[in-house]
């Protein structure tokens, strides 16, 4: 892990360190007064280039962090940070945004939990909906950028009860050519995220991977906890508890298109944010389900053996060829 700024480290002769407000493996989030607009705090994410690569590749990580860079100062939405600096320092990348105040939805479900309580339903669609709004101007944009990391953690609450999505350190741009570029490398949290991100930009991943890790957080906010993570549900299809089972007070409804979102191959899932939102709302109903096991599993590989067969035979079939195919994927 990269080394930590102290208090007070002047960065770009403008941004004084005031604290960590969060560091891992590839960088830290400082929160950082501005010393040219006198009384602005904001967040400033640091992003260490590997020293161990190739110069070559180096410059291409920096020219690809400023590409992305750019195309997110242009975003301007009321439930996204804006964000209104990149710049470099050694090895170091930085992307200046708003410090976001308020708490985050993962400490507010682990203090309802604190209380034996879940949280109000009608706040919670109240969230979503905003952060439907997010993502669909995300959607929109030409290029189209995906956010790849939507999580409890990282969606917070303002005091007057605005939801903002931030932390953009997974973002993808899909530019016309299907290359892709990323700010940060990384695969996203496990337990929100889906199959096809696995093994990072080798994976196809597209709108409706972020539909799905939308849904997986939708899950954790009504049932109080976390869904296991994809590769749990593809091996073992019963590891996920039915919404209601949780959270009697989830209408079915809702836990139609919480799953709908969740469908383990991307084709089960809405098409856009849009569709998902309809049907979260009653506007338009999600499909009728099917049996999760059988369906997922055939739609992500071919029957290898008649319907009437078990499905916990196919699933272990089908988990084989799943985990010849992660290897393959991370393994040079």
């Amino acid at each position: 892990m990269p080394k930590l700024l102290s208090a007070n480290h002047l960065l770009k002769n403008r941004y004084r360190v005031l604290s960590v407000i969060g560091h891992g493996g590839m960088g830290a989030i400082y929160l950082s007064a501005d010393e040219r607009l006198t009384g602005r705090n904001c967040a400033v994410k640091e992003v260490e280039q590997d020293p161990g690569l190739p110069e070559k590749l180096q410059q291409e990580a920096r020219d690809q962090f400023y590409r992305e860079a750019s195309i997110l100062a242009r975003l301007d939405h009321p439930n996204l940070p804006k964000v209104s600096d990149f710049f470099s320092s050694g090895n170091r990348d930085y992307l200046v945004m708003d410090f976001i105040p308020g708490q985050d939805l993962r400490s507010m479900v682990e203090d309802a939990h604190q209380l034996g309580k879940f949280l109000d339903t009608g706040e919670i669609l109240g969230w979503s909906a905003q952060l439907c709004d997010a993502l669909e101007y995300l959607h929109d944009q030409s290029p189209v950028i995906l956010h790849r990391d939507i999580k409890p953690g990282n969606i917070r609450v303002t005091p007057n009860g605005l939801v903002k999505l931030v932390d953009f350190g997974l973002v993808k741009v899909l530019v016309p050519d299907e290359m892709t570029i990323t700010v940060m490398q990384g695969r996203g949290t496990a337990l929100y995220t889906p199959l096809e991100q696995y093994g990072g930009d080798t994976g196809h991943t597209d709108i409706r991977s972020d539909i799905y890790a939308l849904g997986c957080t939708l899950y954790h906010l009504f049932a109080g906890q976390a869904p296991p993570e994809a590769k749990q549900r593809f091996l073992n299809p019963d590891s996920l508890i039915p919404l209601r089972h949780q959270n009697p007070r989830v209408t079915p409804e809702i836990e139609r298109t919480v799953l709908w979102a969740m469908a383990l191959h991307p084709n089960d899932r809405p098409a856009t944010v849009g569709d998902f939102r309809k049907a979260l709302f009653g506007d338009s109903p999600p499909p009728t389900p099917t049996v999760p096991a059988a369906r997922q599993l055939r739609s992500l590989n071919k029957p290898l053996l008649p319907l009437s067969q078990p499905d916990r035979v196919l699933a272990v079939i089908g988990a084989s060829l799943f985990i010849i195919a992660v290897l393959a994927s991370i393994v040079p």
